[in-house]
């Protein structure tokens, strides 16, 4: 007898629906084709377990298992549940109609309880567009599956469940869930707010901006001045996530395996903080099974490399291209996969080895040349692609004791939101532009352009400050989100001199003062 049921593969984004063949004639000898490796080919011991748990028997029979496409390698242990039922039901355990109407997923435990797979999201988006009517996964993955409409999603406890649900003994209602209701009601509710933050003006101001023009930010700064406080706030400030930029990022955690239990859709902005020891593949993603690293995960957020000089030097270039591109692309003998990953790249670090060069209240014991060594362990090319580079010192005591809060993170982010929108009305007709960190050379002459006096007072800058040329089209995206925050319909001088501040790194006198 011959059955069919039918599953999915995660290979990066992409999705595949797998068919899996059982055909069993007379004997004793299992076969498994397909490509499965080694979690596939343990399932079997697993599902021998689980069934004879449940009261069933594994079919002794020449069983033959093929799981189509033949050519695309399986991994993983979501196809135990699939496998199961087509066993049983080509053996004559159970009787059950339409497997061709459903697609299903999900690890057995020895007691045949369902455990939790990756990638449940995507799969049901798959399922919807090949038609199936219904997709059976694990009770903890129902609510992210669920979130996909016109699909009937069935959260099941047990193997057992499946089968009643599937032989028809038992009725199960769809999980429907209320998306957009669940998904706007926590898009304001945040751990951290800037209303904690005494003092430090000039830096919230600097994560105002960018904040609003979606710029990469630096910051530069003695211990305890407060740079992780503060890049810990920032997502409060960012404009909510839409719906359609929430599926994307829920999708990329769903592979990743990192959506939390009961979680639906991800309704804040992703921050991601990895410690500086961490790899080259785990920053950027890939390996035997291709997973999205650190930057895709932070995609729609923040990535924050705290104590930047730390992260290994390799490590740190490998950020170049994803943060011009907007995307990575990694490519195998075996496999090419493109995740996306457009971020904020926010960072801090000491100014120099000891850490106090420029604090008031201690003294430095640094060279010239250890503090300079130090600062060039970041690239210029990366530091290139930095918008916004400012220095912080220690709040004095007397702004620290203050009984009156900080301005709310509320207020600010209400500021950010009306200058991404006259950002989304300038670029709404240019495809896969947002804001102004996107901006090409071509859009900064046509919207950032200054006037003569802008232009002198941004020659003489960089005359002065010895910036290099590198810095020009930096200034004036940040310039061009100053004026929007504003709502000033042209790029002024005072929306230079601000923008010319913020590249304090790019100096030439940095380790002379």
């Amino acid at each position: 007898m011959l059955v069919k049921t039918y599953c999915a593969a995660v290979n990066g984004l992409e999705v595949t629906t797998i068919t899996i063949e059982v055909s069993m004639n007379p004997g004793v000898v299992y076969h498994l084709t397909g490509l499965g490796d080694k979690a596939v080919q343990e399932g079997r011991d697993r599902i021998a377990a689980a069934l004879l748990y449940c009261g069933y028997r594994f079919p002794k029979a020449d069983i033959t298992v093929n799981m189509a496409p033949a050519d695309l390698k399986k991994e993983g242990s979501s196809f135990d549940l699939p496998l199961a039922i087509a066993l049983l039901s080509a053996g004559g355990s159970i009787q059950a109609d339409g497997l061709d109407r459903y697609m299903m997923v999900g690890e057995l435990g020895l007691d045949g309880r369902l455990q939790p797979v990756k990638g449940a999201l995507p799969i049901a988006i798959k399922a919807r567009a090949e038609h199936f009517k219904g997709l059976i996964v694990p009770k903890d993955n129902v609510r992210e599956a669920a979130v996909v409409n016109n699909l009937e999603v069935y959260g099941m406890e047990s193997i057992v469940d499946v089968i009643k649900f599937l032989t028809g003994t038992e009725a199960f209602a769809p999980v429907v869930i209320d998306t957009r209701k669940e998904f706007y009601e926590q898009q304001t509710l945040f751990d951290f707010d800037f209303s904690d933050v005494r003092g430090q003006e000039n830096v919230k101001r600097a994560l105002e901006v960018a904040a609003a023009g979606g710029h990469n930010l630096i910051m530069v700064g003695p211990p305890g001045s407060g740079k992780s406080m503060m890049a810990k706030r920032l997502p409060s400030i960012l404009p909510p996530l839409s719906l359609s930029e929430s599926l994307e990022t829920t999708q990329i955690h769903s592979i990743a395996g990192k959506l939390g239990t009961g979680t639906s859709l991800i309704n804040q902005r992703p921050f991601r903080s990895p410690h500086h020891t961490i790899s080259e593949v785990a920053l950027v993603g890939g390996g035997a099974n291709p997973m999205p690293g650190e930057i895709s995960l932070a995609h729609n957020g923040v990535l924050f490399c705290d104590e930047l000089p730390e992260f290994n030097k390799h490590t740190l270039e490998v950020l170049r291209q994803p943060l011009e591109d907007r995307k990575i692309t990694i490519s195998r003998a075996k496999y090419n996969i493109e995740f996306p990953c457009s971020f904020m790249f926010v960072a801090s670090m000491n100014p120099c080895p000891c850490g106090y060069y420029g604090d008031p209240t201690h003294h430095c014991v640094c060279t010239p040349g250890q503090i300079q060594h130090y600062m060039n362990k970041i690239s210029g090319p990366l530091l290139d692609r930095i918008d916004i580079q400012c220095e912080i010192t220690p709040v004095p005591f007397k702004d620290i004791s203050k009984a009156s809060p900080g301005e709310p993170s509320e207020a600010i982010r209400q500021r950010v939101i009306r200058a991404r929108e006259i950002q989304t009305e300038r670029f709404r007709n240019v495809k896969a532009v947002h804001c102004n960190a996107q901006m090409s050379e071509r859009m900064i002459h046509t919207y950032a352009e200054p006037d003569e006096a802008g232009i002198a007072m941004l020659r003489m800058a960089m005359e002065r400050l010895s910036l290099s040329a590198r810095a020009y089209s930096r200034i004036l995206k940040v310039a061009r989100t100053i004026a929007d925050l504003a709502a000033s319909p042209a790029v002024t001088s005072d929306h230079l001199a601000e923008a010319i501040s913020y590249r304090q790194l790019d100096r030439g006198d940095w380790a002379e003062r």
